[in-house]
């Protein structure tokens, strides 16, 4: 089924017959191929979201009701776990350890909004004290409609949990584009669907590129919400596709994201973090703390370390034995993230560490752990996100120069600040303009809290509560409740 598209609970191809090749970028070989889904087959699915929202059973369930098929979801993603978690390093690199707990958090994510599902049964509305007492008012949350959700490649499935768990859980239906690279483990999200008898309609997935099937989705005007995560460019598409029928949106985007580490932190502890925030996933992910700013007192000895550190990660197939840096996702965000590395020497940076290919791979798409020092700050590598396992290490003097340099950025995703002074952790975090902020740590994510940025990071928060109130329209309704009339016009 995997070269089919999962619409209103059926398998069917592609209504003009094409397909994409799925290429493992550990071997360069193409693994399957995928559907190649277009404006017609988009069409096709959100017809039948719609349908399913407006006249469906989905919506009007309880929330415990839909809590139920979320668990049943998860449940299964559990039973698969090694299955799926295969498939995503085929699909995207990953080393093996991280597939698995992404799929873990995956299930998750679906057994966690299964509960805020069931609490939707007792706070679905919200009384609200009127000045004029001979009204009653209250406030009540509602499912949006119909979602369309586009998705990226570097967390296929988690990524996919993000928004459908939210969606379903809320009562919406759904229109799912995964990332053409990566559509795997989307496409066995369907199965699943399909297994626990999920109501026809209520969630629809076309696999195809962004050109044929993504736009088409933006664009429809049957479409409530656009759920976009991914690039800032694309994002800005997104946005201005859906400004025509003035869409709720929200924008998961970029990240050049700052790591501040003050000259009384332990260099060890420092050196794990910052490897940590920027080598897992091969550097692929939007709040990777690229931009490293260590106090001048410490900074030889940090970079010292993490040069030493960065030449010991070892390289390859993900699905190999102690692999802890897989392949980039594809032979197009290869390339890119070379010519970066290219364009910083020519711009006189200094490759401190990494910066090509590694020895002995003749094929797949590796790429060293690569430290850069000795840019500007206004160098294409220093502002740009470059997305790939290419860290970024400056000096600078004090907590002002610290914090100045950290929000000097178009983007504003996430931060991060190392120190043993707990008060200078606060005041720094305080003084970030960025979504989500770190302290002694970088990039750990939990289904319970709020995730996305400032600036060109984003718009509105995935996750938490903050999650499922995207997916949430609020209603007001009023009562006259006295008995008098009222008298305006007609005089009693």
């Amino acid at each position: 089924m995997q070269d089919k598209l999962f619409i209103d609970g059926k398998w069917e191809k592609p209504r003009k017959g094409g397909t994409i090749d799925v290429i493992n970028p550990a071997t360069e070989e193409v693994i399957c191929k995928a559907g190649a889904g277009t404006s017609n087959d988009v069409d096709h699915a959100v017809k039948a979201a719609r349908i399913a929202f407006d006249s469906g059973p989905w919506p009007k369930l309880t929330g415990a009701e839909r809590a139920r098929y979320l668990r049943a979801i998860a449940g299964k993603i559990d039973e698969r776990r090694h299955a799926l978690a295969r498939l995503e390093v085929m699909d995207n690199g990953k080393p093996l350890p991280e597939a698995l707990w992404d799929i873990d958090d995956a299930a998750g994510c679906f057994n966690y909004y299964a509960g805020l599902a069931e609490e939707l049964d007792n706070n679905a509305e919200e009384p609200i004290a009127v000045a004029d007492t001979r009204f009653s008012s209250k406030a009540v949350r509602e499912p949006l409609g119909v979602v369309g959700a586009i998705t990226p490649w570097n967390y296929p499935l988690l990524m996919v949990a993000w928004k459908v768990a939210p969606a379903l859980a809320a009562g919406c239906t759904m229109v799912l584009k995964p990332s053409e690279l990566t559509p795997l483990t989307a496409l066995e999200l369907g199965r699943i669907a399909e297994e626990i008898d999920l109501p026809r309609g209520v969630l629809n997935i076309v696999t195809g590129t962004g050109q044929d099937a993504g736009e088409p989705l933006t664009e429809h005007p049957l479409v409530d919400k656009l759920a976009f995560t991914g690039s800032v460019p694309t994002g800005r598409k997104v946005m201005m596709a859906g400004a025509q029928d003035i869409k709720n949106i929200s924008l998961e985007l970029g990240g050049k994201s700052p790591f501040v580490v003050f000259a009384d932190s332990d260099i060890e502890k420092a050196v794990e973090w910052i490897m940590f925030g920027i080598f897992w996933n091969q550097g692929q992910v939007c709040s990777a703390t690229s931009r490293v700013l260590i106090e001048e007192p410490i900074y030889d000895a940090v970079l010292k370390r993490l040069t030493e550190e960065a030449a010991k990660i070892k390289i390859g197939n993900g699905l190999d034995e102690g692999t802890l840096l897989g392949p980039i996702v594809s032979k197009g965000q290869y390339d890119k993230i070379l010519a970066a590395i290219e364009r910083a020497r020519l711009d006189g940076a200094t490759v401190a560490a990494g910066g090509g290919r590694p020895a002995g791979f003749d094929s797949g798409y590796f790429i060293e752990p690569t430290v850069l020092t000795n840019m500007t700050t206004d160098s294409f590598v220093w502002r740009e996100e470059i997305f790939g396992p290419v860290v970024c290490v400056m000096p600078f003097r004090n907590e002002e120069e610290a914090i100045r340099l950290a929000n000097d950025s178009r983007f504003g995703l996430a931060a991060a600040v190392m120190s043993e002074d707990r008060a200078r952790c606060e005041r720094v975090a305080s003084a970030f303009r960025a979504g989500i902020v770190w302290i002694n740590c970088s990039q750990p994510t939990f289904a319970e809290a709020p995730w996305g940025g400032y600036k060109q990071s984003g718009i509105g928060r995935e996750l938490g509560r903050w999650g499922l109130a995207n997916y949430l329209e609020v209603k007001q309704i009023t009562s006259f409740d006295a008995d008098e009339p009222w008298g305006w016009y007609i005089k009693g």
